[in-house]
């Protein structure tokens, strides 16, 4: 019939990610250092009955690995100058120097939310005075990450704009959702980092938390002209954030680090080792696994949802050690000279450049690195220590100074000074600097002496 016109169906293929508590989860897991990921793991153990041990590995003390790796030389190293590899499992060799060294390095103090932030600050793209007040902000925050002074009492009315945007970036660092005024703010933060959250869930944190908690999923949704599965997706959601972001980092209590890698030079070679050793071996039940495949709906559908879970969690947790080691090994090849030569060979290095080596976002750099330790011969050192940023060089190749690098120069510098008798200013370390082709202010040597927690030449 002429003049009508019919809808056909068609079919729209459109790629998107939603949030699912899934996807939290795996999140989550992948910024656990190893200590909290036993805990996790075995509070999943007590969630999930289709989940279990196969095999629950044992500490094991330094003799007793050393008198292993005695009996038994067939493991593989993957080895290669380019591209160190890894082993199943760990194992420490060395004498009684490296022995020593590793126990006295096991006890560190725990990294305070303002150093944690204040490390993410100095590899932003900004200037000097960016950066101060950024620290302003940061030192500014309560154990919850919260602002403790209205920020913008803090500066005049001219530096407003800049305050915002500040308060902006820092918000984005890990854990998301600090220099904020309150939970609900760090909520709302959170959410928007999220990639297709659940309609109406802002509002929710604004005004429907209370009826959020007791379940009136038909209040919300009439009041906001959303579904009541959009509501009870919004809870699922929340359950997955943290309203006190800080919190994560307000201890006190002096840790045992527990390294998540270990490195070791053999034959001329570096050998990377992922600590497996620590981390109990998980698989699905398989009478829950029978169940889930048997011919009662009920029973067959409780099963089954069990073992998703339990084959989803193993994933993660998979994705979360490998993710690492991943990340370990490009952080391992960009500062090869630094385990080669020493501390002041740190070259810059940021979470773009490895994020691009491994071919995944940022975020995820940030997330797999932040308290995860690496054991070598030298000592303990956190992941994120390897990240720094350029410093100024005038010689033919540019910007090839790292901040830490620099400091360990003028450690180097003042050493000397000390065994000469001579007391050098920070005007005259900036002009020895500068002869090495490293142009720094004297305040900017006078910052990194205070952070070397050495003295002024006066008080020297």
């Amino acid at each position: 019939m002429k003049g009508m016109q019919y809808q056909r169906p068609a079919l729209v293929q459109r790629q998107e990610l939603r949030m699912t508590p899934q996807l939290l989860q795996s999140i989550q897991i992948m910024t656990l250092p190893l200590q909290d990921l036993q805990l996790r793991i075995q509070e999943e153990l007590e969630a999930n009955p289709a989940l279990e041990l196969t095999r629950e590995r044992p500490t094991v003390s330094l003799d007793s690995e050393r008198e292993r790796a005695a009996g038994n030389e067939s493991d593989e190293y993957f080895e290669n100058s380019s591209d160190p590899g890894f082993t199943s499992g760990g194992r420490f060799e060395g004498d009684e120097n490296s022995k020593r060294m590793f126990m006295e390095n096991a006890l560190s103090r725990p990294e305070s939310l303002q150093e944690h932030l204040l490390w993410q600050l100095r590899l932003q793209p900004i200037s000097e005075a960016e950066f101060d007040l950024g620290e302003l902000l940061i030192r500014n925050l309560d154990e919850n990450g919260f602002h403790r002074e209205d920020p913008f009492t803090l500066v005049d009315s001219t530096r407003h704009d800049t305050v915002q945007r500040m308060m902006e970036m820092i918000r984005t660092f890990e854990p998301v959702g600090c220099c904020t005024a309150d939970y609900q703010e760090a909520l709302i933060v959170q959410v928007g980092e999220l990639v297709d959250p659940p309609p109406g869930i802002r509002d929710i944190i604004r005004e429907y938390l209370p009826q959020l908690e007791k379940g009136k999923y038909r209040e919300i949704a009439r009041a906001l002209s959303i579904t009541e599965e959009d509501a009870a997706e919004a809870l699922e959601v929340l359950r997955g954030l943290n309203p006190f972001p800080g919190r994560m980092f307000s201890s006190d209590e002096s840790r045992y680090v527990i390294p998540d890698l270990i490195l070791r030079k053999r034959e001329g070679q570096f050998v990377l080792v992922l600590n497996d050793e620590e981390v109990p071996v998980l698989r699905v039940n398989r009478t829950f696994s029978r169940l889930a495949e048997g011919e009662d709906k009920e029973t067959r559908q409780f099963a089954g949802q069990r073992v998703r879970d339990a084959r989803w969690f193993i994933h993660s947790v998979d994705q979360r050690n490998q993710t690492l080691l991943k990340v370990a090994r490009a952080i391992l090849d960009f500062q090869r000279d630094f385990f080669v030569k020493g501390k002041k060979y740190l070259v810059p290095l940021t979470l773009k450049d490895i994020a691009a080596e491994v071919d995944v976002s940022e975020a995820t750099v940030s997330r797999v690195t932040n308290g995860k330790y690496l054991q070598t011969e030298w000592g303990i050192f956190e992941l994120k220590h390897f990240f720094s940023n350029s410093v100024a060089g005038t010689g033919a190749g540019g910007s090839r100074y790292s901040k830490e690098g620099v400091k360990e120069i003028v450690r180097e510098i003042l050493e000397s000074e000390s065994e000469s008798g001579k007391h050098l200013s920070d005007q005259k370390i900036s002009d020895l600097l500068a002869q090495r082709g490293i142009k720094i202010a004297r305040r900017t040597v006078a910052k990194y002496r205070k952070e070397l927690k050495i003295d002024s030449s006066y008080e020297r």
